[in-house]
């Protein structure tokens, strides 16, 4: 189906960048290739037709042939991945705890739960700096130390609570994460344009776009798929503030792979 293709790339664009060296880690993290956090859209523009359209979406992504192939080429650990319900400054829920995915298995039993997963958030106005600080405390706060951490932020509306996105967006690239953005254009045909020019940043950052929520799967599995085809080459950098290491990518020896 092409809901399940698109969606299918917004979760593999986010594995293929963690092919690479092992960072310096405690030992009471565990290493792996590649930390993804998922913000998904719940504020009062989303009805709950279109929240089920964007949870079953991302179930059927998980379940496609190439993100389950993205997640088990991963040369170190596999994928860390959390799932959060975001709307007003004041409503952000983590709804799928941290989970590792190596295999065919763990990323349809991610999926299975997802597919069932409720709302936890009814309505409220859309702050997307909020979300992204939400985030950012769940990448610094897990037990987790990936080559290479990413927010996944959807949404299909422009910031309108809560703090400042600007502000949020530049120290969230601080902590080395790369921010993406997967813009559904029901209701405002131009935001990937504000996407690109407020939200994405970080090395190979990108926007994804979806037409509506029908067309949401076939978005995020692009999306997923493009992450996990953006960093063939790699070194890790000097830790960051966080203790965390970051990765530098060189993307110019490669063009993008999925149209």
């Amino acid at each position: 189906m092409r809901k399940t293709v698109q969606l299918a790339c917004v979760l593999g664009a986010a594995l293929l960048l963690a092919c690479g060296h092992t960072p310096a880690q405690s030992q009471s993290q565990q290493g792996v290739s590649l930390e993804l956090v998922l913000l998904v859209d719940v504020s009062a523009s989303v009805n709950d037709e279109e929240y089920r359209l964007q949870a079953l979406g991302l179930a059927e992504a998980l379940k496609n042939p190439a993100v389950v192939n993205a997640i088990e080429s991963l040369a170190t650990g596999g994928l860390a991945i959390c799932l959060v319900q975001w709307a007003d400054e004041t409503h952000q829920i983590k709804s799928i705890d941290w989970t590792v995915l190596r295999n065919r298995a763990d990323a349809h039993g991610l999926a299975d739960k997802i597919s069932s997963m409720e709302r936890r958030i009814d309505g409220g106005h859309t702050a997307l700096g909020d979300a992204l600080f939400f985030a950012l405390n769940e990448l610094n706060s897990h037990q987790y130390s990936g080559l290479r951490r990413v927010i996944d932020l959807s949404g299909d509306g422009r910031t309108n609570d809560g703090r400042s996105l600007y502000g949020t967006r530049k120290e969230v690239l601080k902590h080395g994460v790369t921010i993406n953005g997967l813009a559904i254009l029901n209701e405002l045909p131009l935001l990937a344009d504000y996407f690109r020019n407020q939200l994405i940043g970080g090395q190979g950052a990108f926007v994804e776009t979806a037409r509506d929520y029908s067309d949401f799967a076939r978005a995020m599995g692009r999306k997923l798929e493009r992450e996990r085809r953006s960093a063939p080459l790699a070194d890790i950098a000097p830790p960051n503030t966080t203790g965390k290491s970051i990765m530098r990518v060189d993307l110019g020896a490669w063009s993008d792979l999925v149209r």
